[in-house]
């Protein structure tokens, strides 16, 4: 709904199609949606916004129909961006993943990528509402995957951290980061990225309170995607010149 909302009021972009399986012919802010993915074919760029089970082979589908993507769905680890580079290495199209669309959020992660190698105590919680299956959130993920990276190339050592009494109490290890996830009545999207030195900690956190925040994000994703010089991005960092 906020990617339908960001982009109506716009010239140059138009919305070609909306894919919803299971929701055929309900209207979606003007639009109406449809339960057949060839409905999207023709158009040049495509939003992929869907769940991490089914993502994969959405994405696969995209770029067979020769659009550009951008993904917004959560899942996309190490892992599976390896895959998606290796799926993609030869297209002519673009593929964009993006962890998170609002600034704020993309400034957070920078921050905390700067800031990890710096010190020895480094974790993440990520807060999200109730309705959210998946965990850890994209952000999370894709938050310690740059941390773990910066920390590894300078050789930063981990923290001691005790011992689990009941399995994770500690937290998932996620490329050498440990993260939390909350899921609760009441969240929207928050994530905060705790730092711990010798008498002092530092706290980087990001909250979401209104899903507007992402308009701006998905706007410009949609619009330089097909620009990118590799075949396949990760972030609007690079995009915001951060």
């Amino acid at each position: 709904m906020v990617s339908q909302a960001a982009i109506g009021p716009l010239e140059d972009l138009v919305v070609g199609g909306l894919y919803a399986p299971g929701h055929d012919g309900e209207s979606l802010l003007g639009g109406t949606c449809s339960g057949d993915p060839e409905d999207l074919r023709g158009c040049d760029v495509i939003l992929e916004l869907t769940h991490p089970g089914v993502a994969p082979s959405n994405v696969s589908r995209w770029r067979s129909f020769g659009a550009h993507v951008v993904i917004g769905t959560s899942g996309y680890d190490s892992g599976r961006i390896a895959r998606l580079r290796d799926e993609w290495e030869e297209s002519d199209r673009r593929c964009l993943v993006v962890p998170n669309f609002s600034l704020g959020s993309v400034l957070m992660m920078r921050f905390a990528e700067m800031a990890a190698p710096l010190f020895a105590g480094a974790e993440i919680i990520e807060m999200h509402h109730d309705r959210k299956r998946d965990a850890p959130s994209g952000t999370a993920l894709n938050t310690a995957a740059r941390m773990g990276r910066a920390r590894r190339e300078a050789g930063t050592p981990p923290a001691d951290r005790g011992r689990e009494l009941t399995d994770g109490a500690l937290g998932a290890d996620v490329e050498g980061i440990p993260v939390h996830a909350i899921r609760s009545p009441g969240l929207v999207a928050h994530q905060e990225v705790i730092l711990g030195g010798v008498g002092e900690y530092l706290t980087i956190r990001h909250d979401t309170t209104d899903l507007t925040s992402f308009a701006g994000g998905i706007v410009l994703a949609l619009r330089s995607v097909a620009s990118l010089e590799e075949p396949v991005t990760v972030g609007l960092e690079g995009l915001l010149g951060l």
